[in-house]
Parts: structure tokens; sequence; C-alpha cells
């Protein structure tokens, strides 16, 4: 991996910006459709191909694209914000986890409502999943996907939808941003300098998943130094896009 200039990989294949249009939010929504609905079957195939809820409303969305002259659609991710009409108003990790956050460790419901934030929704077109036989399974990472001495690789689509839901989440002042994760997200978050607290025991939610916390401020500080230029890269793309569609 060390091999790898992951910035120059990155800006050469992918783009990512916060989806602000009313298009570029359809093509989140397409994208979760063929995922969540038409692929795994975990929502209902909806005519308008589509997959929305209740939350989106409240959600700041990332969109990632290849870097192509007619760029294609990658995947997405979004950031939940809590409501500040309804303060009382649940993330929906609090909901489906309501019973096995270790509340001793941190505990939500006592945090400031508007410096709390949920990244999920994180889907990822089956034509760019990166392993054989994972067509009909979520984007996940494996200690496969970053290669070894002599063929290193780098996991730019999970790793960089992530990224960007981080500096998303920093933009509007969240300090502790929530999701649901793989069991193992963490050790592989780990090996990028990443901290990703397990909060709770393990959930069944499409899978077995669990509660983790990531303090949105110290990310860019704990990263390896290999890792600091992709963020950066990430950042850039970020901040050309808000000031080329407005601050959101």
């Amino acid at each position: 991996m060390s091999r790898l200039n992951l910035a120059e990989n990155f800006n050469r294949f992918f783009t990512v910006a916060p989806a602000l249009a009313e298009k570029d939010k359809n093509d989140v929504f397409f994208i979760r459709h063929d995922v969540y609905a038409r692929e795994l079957g975990f929502e209902p195939v909806r005519p308008d191909q589509r997959e929305t809820d209740a939350y989106d409303v409240r959600s700041m969305h990332c969109l990632m694209r290849t870097a192509e002259n007619s760029p294609r659609l990658v995947g997405c991710a979004r950031v939940i914000l809590t409501d500040p009409a309804a303060p009382d108003s649940l993330l929906p990790f609090e909901k489906s986890c309501r019973d096995s956050l270790f509340r001793d460790k941190i505990d939500p419901s006592r945090l400031p409502r508007d410096r709390i934030a949920e990244v999920s929704r994180l889907a990822v077109l089956s034509d760019f999943r990166r392993r054989r036989g994972e067509d009909h399974k979520e984007v996940a990472l494996d200690v496969s996907d970053f290669g070894d001495a002599q063929q290193p690789r780098f996991p730019y689509i999970p790793v960089g939808l992530y990224m960007a839901s981080v500096l998303i989440a920093q933009r509007h002042n969240i300090e502790y941003l929530f999701t649901l994760t793989e069991p193992r997200l963490a050790e592989h978050f780990a090996k990028l300098g990443v901290q990703i607290v397990p909060i709770g025991a393990p959930v069944e939610h499409r899978g077995t998943r669990v509660p983790s916390l990531i303090h949105a401020a110290t990310v860019e500080a704990g990263l390896r130094l290999m890792i600091r230029p992709l963020w950066k890269a990430i950042e850039a793309q970020l901040d050309s896009a808000y000031a080329q569609g407005g601050q959101a």
C-alpha cells in the first residue's frame, strides 16, 4: 500500500461531492434503490426507482462518481442530523440499539443534540464492488482489500465515502458521529489511523451490526501520514463542490 499515491489515484478515478441539487439527490436515491431494493431486497421496489425515508429531509448526502468525461454513478452515503424542531426525536441507531448501548461508556441521550449525527445508507453499485461473489452483499471492508507487500491495494470507495461523511459532518459542527457497522470495520479502519469505537453490543440489522462512534473533530489528526493526502484530496473536492453549489 505504501507504493500507492492515494490522493493522485483517487482524483484520477473518482469524484465525491455533497448532493445539494435535486438532480444529485435523485441520483443518491437511485443508487440506494438499486442496492437496497432491487438488489438486496431490504426495501420495497418502487416504480420511480428512488429509495427514500423520513430521515432524508434532515440529512446531508454525498455522491461519488467516476472521474470520466461521462461520469458513472458509484456510491453514496448520508449524514442524518437531529431535528431542531423536535429535540426529543431519535436518530435511527438510537431506536434500533435502544437496549444494547453501553450507556456507561457514552449515552447519546445526554449529549447536545446539535452535536450528534449518524452516518447511514452507505451504498455502492454492484459494478464497483471489489470482491467476486459479493454482488448481493452490501459494501464491506476486508483485510484483502488492502492487498499485500507484493501487490498493495486500497479500498478507495468505502473509505472515500466515510471520509466525505466525516468532512460533511464537520461542516455542521458535529462532534459525535454514530454509525452501525459490520463487526470488523473498526479493526480495518484502525489500519488508516481512524478510530471507530464500539459503544454497544451487536444487534441484528440487515446482518450483524455494532453501534459505533467516530469523534469527527479528531479524525484528521489521527490519520497515518500516507493517508492524509487522501483526506486532503477529498476535502478539496468537497470544498470545490460547496463553492460551486452554495454552502450547505
